[in-house]
């Protein structure tokens, strides 16, 4: 359980990935892998029976053209994938990492991925949206699916663009699993150094800011430099406007439970959070 891997797939957000993988292993350190998998294509679409119209062996040979295209665009998505990984790979070591090893898989990404678990420490993905109409944005399954399937932490680069973080922001809410993602950022060195501030959306109550300063204090005691901020209102507006001022940031935020920040994140109709954020996430468990 110690390697970092970047899931590419040729993408808007591919380079990122790669950036923000070479950049985590750098820093846990770890090694680096590269994987690119070639999910299965779609059935034959059916030709219909038309015999009687064309000819008896009309659909016979329909079908054997387009199985003959299936097998043409197979090839030409495995030598895509195989010079996808070769350039992957050089991007990665002129970051300054040794050879990284590749993986070409047939399959489901996130079936790859819970196979390859035991070995995970961090996985790399982007989140690539698509546009269901002006100014609303979805994201591709991948992203969801991936983050509901591992128990390991995900990194999701959510712009084409990599930037090193200079702070990280920690979404909080003081639930069990928000205080073991504060415990696990402290334990780690992906994060080390870098100043934090851990927000909170809610009441300015004195039992809120007695459980942001719980936080704060485990992180100063691993040495980290920290500040916290109460925020009003409601999360999926108060936390992108916060986060839209940090510059170079990353999000970090735990997954599932109950809150509302965190259904935010990978709740059963919404991925609010995601769409809206220009920051990297990394989502921890």
């Amino acid at each position: 359980m110690n390697k970092v891997y970047a899931c590419i797939d040729g993408r808007a957000t591919t380079t990122a990935v790669i950036d923000w993988a070479a950049w985590a292993a750098q820093r846990l350190p770890a090694p680096l892998e590269l994987l690119h998998v070639l999910e299965r294509s779609p059935e034959l679409p059916n030709v219909g029976d038309y015999t009687g119209a064309i000819g008896l062996g009309a659909q016979e040979v329909l079908l054997q053209q387009l199985s003959a295209l299936d097998e043409q665009r197979g090839k030409l998505a495995q030598q895509a994938g195989r010079e996808m990984l070769e350039a992957a790979s050089l991007r990665a070591q002129n970051a300054g990492l040794p050879v990284p090893a590749t993986h070409m898989r047939h399959g489901e990404l996130v079936d790859t991925l819970l196979e390859l678990e035991p070995e995970l420490r961090l996985c790399v993905l982007g989140a690539n949206h698509r546009a269901s109409g002006p100014r609303k944005l979805h994201l591709d399954h991948h992203v969801e699916s991936v983050i509901r399937a591992l128990q390991r932490p995900v990194l999701v680069a959510t712009s084409e663009h990599f930037a090193a973080p200079e702070r990280f922001v920690v979404a909080y809410d003081a639930s069990p699993t928000a205080r073991k993602m504060v415990d696990m950022v402290a334990a780690s060195p992906l994060l080390r150094g870098l100043p934090a501030l851990i927000a909170m959306v809610g009441a300015d109550t004195a039992e809120a800011q007695e459980q942001l300063a719980a936080a704060a204090e485990l992180l100063r005691v691993a040495g980290f430099a920290v500040q916290t901020k109460l925020l009003p209102g409601e999360p999926e507006q108060a936390l992108p406007e916060l986060l839209s001022t940090q510059g170079a940031a990353l999000l970090v935020m735990g997954a599932y439970g109950h809150s509302r920040i965190r259904q935010l994140i990978v709740g059963s109709t919404t991925t609010t959070l995601l769409r809206l954020s220009e920051l990297p996430v990394l989502i921890l468990r």
